[in-house]
């Protein structure tokens, strides 16, 4: 595996994440997504990009091994 042990890549967690919040959110395209690896899985968090815009996205936990979605919330 490359990566120091993760088989999923970045964009692949994005790709994930994306797949199953816009069963929920449809409309992806009002949120900033940020994406970090932290101790072996991936966390991918839909920030809304305007400060005055109430409510959240969707966040998850994605194992960076098996991809398999470990946790997610939405924030409506």
């Amino acid at each position: 595996m490359a990566n120091g042990g993760t088989a999923i890549n970045e964009a692949a967690a994005r790709a994930i994440a994306e797949e199953d919040a816009k069963h929920v959110y449809r409309d992806l395209s009002i949120y900033q997504v940020k994406t970090e690896l932290k101790d072996g899985n991936w966390h991918v968090d839909y920030e809304l990009q305007g400060e005055a815009m109430a409510g959240g996205g969707p966040h998850y936990v994605i194992s960076a091994k098996t991809g398999q979605i470990l946790e997610r919330r939405y924030e409506q």
